[in-house]
């Protein structure tokens, strides 16, 4: 029974680590919280999103490709059930 606590408060251990990142709100997400919760997306990108906002909102994952140089086909796939509009 010992050994079984122990695997299991390790594996709690090991998963308290791990973020889960939810879906972004691409329209509304600041460029800090867009370059941490999207996969491919950094800094220069997530401040390229923020900029373009303002030539207005994005509508879906191809507009933003279209839109947002750095953004492509690959990081919109990685990103397809993390990100709203």
């Amino acid at each position: 029974m010992n050994a079984m606590r122990a695997l299991i408060l390790s594996i709690g251990l090991v998963t308290a680590g791990v973020a889960w990142a939810g879906p972004v709100n691409v329209n509304t997400a600041d460029a800090k919280s867009l370059a941490k919760e999207l996969t491919g997306v950094g800094p220069k990108t997530a401040e390229a999103i923020v900029a373009e906002r303002s030539n207005g909102s994005f509508k879906n994952a191809g507009d933003l490709q279209k839109r947002v140089k750095g953004f492509g086909a690959k990081t919109a796939e990685k990103n397809q059930g993390n990100l709203k509009f």
